[in-house]
């Protein structure tokens, strides 16, 4: 004769406290809602009736001047999302690669140490845009056959990724010096080699760990792909400045602003996505 279990009843005291729980989040939702509404009017109010609004939404919120530069903007948006893609592939290869010299051990490898901590140094103290105006202007100088005749684009993306492939090799030598070195050991032990202990045992674990710090480098990386529009590159900033130089009417940099938003907040997102699921945030909301 077969028996029936029981099916589990949350107690009259546990009915309590959920029931306390939603109410409390339903009130926290509200009074964040409440508060954000009129925090955001207060704002609009003073920058709508302050006496120089109308000129200020004349020249910078215009919807003629939007709808008529979008196209221009937009074509260049595409130039800009192609450098990116391009840079960051190279820019996770060059700084693995600077990362894994940084790391070596022995002497024999000391040449490529000093090399990978001098280039990380000298890219990440550069400003971009000097490092930029160097390449876009210096290297075409040099008269040097098959270089100094190149796209000005591809001077900007040489820029972008000498300058990023520092901040990323740095990124992965932290996520390979934090893996225990008893994970060494045990690979060596078990007769791996250096090499394929590196490769099938450190490696996998370090990427796994700074996949959200090297997401919000290809964030960066993004917005700073208008900067090559400094050498004349017609993307979406420039192509905003030749629209503005008609009449001296701003909308399309903010027109530009915003395609470059709609392009940052998914990736954005992707990356705090990544972070909650490795375990980067906490209850309280900073690293665990």
């Amino acid at each position: 004769m077969s028996t029936v279990e029981p099916v589990w009843q949350p107690s009259e005291l546990q009915l309590q406290r959920l029931a306390y729980r939603h109410r409390r989040a339903v009130r926290s939702g509200v009074t964040a809602a409440l508060s954000t509404v009129l925090v955001t009017g207060l704002i609009v109010a003073a920058v709508v009736s302050s006496p120089g609004w109308p000129r200020v939404r004349e020249t910078f919120f215009n919807w003629h001047k939007a709808k008529a530069s979008f196209p221009d903007v937009l074509a260049g948006l595409w130039l800009n999302v192609r450098v990116m893609l391009i840079c960051a592939v190279i820019v996770v290869l060059l700084g693995l690669a600077l990362a894994i010299m940084r790391t070596l051990q022995g002497a024999v490898f000391f040449p490529l140490r000093v090399f990978a901590a001098a280039y990380t140094d000298l890219f990440r103290g550069l400003p971009l845009i000097l490092v930029l105006l160097l390449l876009g202007f210096g290297v075409p100088a040099l008269s040097l056959g098959g270089i100094s005749f190149q796209p000005v684009v591809v001077y900007g993306g040489a820029a972008l990724v000498l300058t990023y492939s520092a901040y990323v090799a740095e990124v992965f030598r932290a996520g390979i010096e934090s893996v225990h070195p008893s994970q060494r050991a045990a690979a060596r032990s078990l007769g791996l080699t250096g090499w394929q202990t590196l490769r099938f045992v450190v490696l996998p674990q370090a990427v796994r760990r700074v996949l959200p710090p090297l997401l919000n480098d290809f964030v960066s990386l993004q917005k700073d792909s208008g900067l090559i529009s400094i050498l004349g590159v017609v993307d979406a900033i420039r192509a905003a400045q030749i629209s503005t130089a008609d009449d001296f009417n701003y909308t399309p940099y903010l027109v530009a602003g915003f395609l470059f938003v709609c392009l940052t907040i998914p990736l954005t997102r992707l990356t705090d996505w990544v972070a909650r699921r490795q375990g980067w945030y906490g209850r309280g909301g900073g690293p665990v």
